[in-house]
């Protein structure tokens, strides 16, 4: 397999050229003569200053000096070398800066001249309209950045959802208090302690049997009292072993507890999903 002229003078394989875009697919890989670049196309946004004020504020906290009693001559010499550095970069972007570098000689002027001696020093100061500019501005500085630190949607906090699968069953809480189900099964202990009795041996009780025992009686229709669910005469074994089927049909979502007001005798009722 013979190479190109450059391979066999040995200059290696040259790298494809890339291009400057992609334009409806297609490379470009040479500027149109008639394109224009505006001057403004590409603009550099500093998150440091956000403006006059968060420049002073910037030369004030970073040398450790009181907001209250600012040294004008240090600030405004600091102040214009920072305007200097945006004329040349862009003049229209200095341009505000320059309002206040013309505040701040102002300032510096007026602390030369003699002030009338008065019993209220703030009132004469000239620094006290840039000083109450620059609390409140750092007043919301402050607040802008509390909000932005809370919690945010999309951001820290991202809402999720779920599809229920099909033949899903819904578990619906009883609407009666468990307090009211449980001074309703001390009664029945009590009662059942009545019938309380030595055996030899002891019938074993199934849970599922006795779930389809209260089952049964629960499709019979209409409010089946609570107390009537239980068999006293098989003892405290007999009478727990009830409850729990009663708590697990409802657990299933097939019986439910109803109960009219506080302290009302307890029913139970088979659910129309389940009928």
């Amino acid at each position: 397999m013979q190479g190109t002229g450059d391979e066999s003078a040995g200059i290696g394989p040259r790298q494809p050229e890339t291009p400057f875009a992609v334009v409806r697919g297609e490379p470009l890989l040479k500027l149109p003569e008639d394109l224009y670049i505006p001057p403004d196309a590409l603009e550099i946004f500093l998150d440091t200053f956000e403006g006059p004020l968060d420049l002073l504020l910037y030369l004030i906290r970073r040398q450790n000096l009181d907001v209250l009693d600012i040294p004008i001559a240090q600030i405004t010499a600091q102040y214009m070398e920072y305007v200097e550095l945006m004329k040349e970069l862009k003049l229209e972007l200095a341009a505000e800066y320059l309002v206040m570098a013309a505040m701040l000689c102002e300032i510096k002027s007026r602390m030369l001249l003699p002030r009338p001696e008065t019993g209220d020093d703030d009132d004469n100061d000239p620094r006290a309209e840039l000083v109450r500019r620059l609390q409140e501005y750092e007043r919301f500085k402050q607040a802008a950045q509390d909000l932005d630190a809370l919690p945010r949607l999309d951001r820290d906090h991202f809402a999720v959802q779920a599809d229920v699968p099909a033949g899903h069953v819904p578990r619906i809480p009883p609407t009666v208090e468990l307090d009211e189900v449980l001074l309703a099964l001390r009664e029945v202990l009590k009662r059942a302690d009545l019938f309380t009795s030595h055996r030899v041996e002891r019938e074993s009780l199934s849970l599922r049997e006795r779930m389809s025992l209260v089952l049964e009686r629960a499709q019979r229709g209409g409010f089946v009292p609570f107390d009537e669910l239980f068999d006293i005469t098989e003892g405290r074994a007999g009478v727990v072993v009830s409850f729990l089927a009663i708590l697990e049909l409802v657990k299933s979502a097939v019986l439910e507890l109803v109960q009219a007001e506080a302290y009302a005798p307890i029913h139970v009722r088979l659910r129309e999903s389940a009928a």
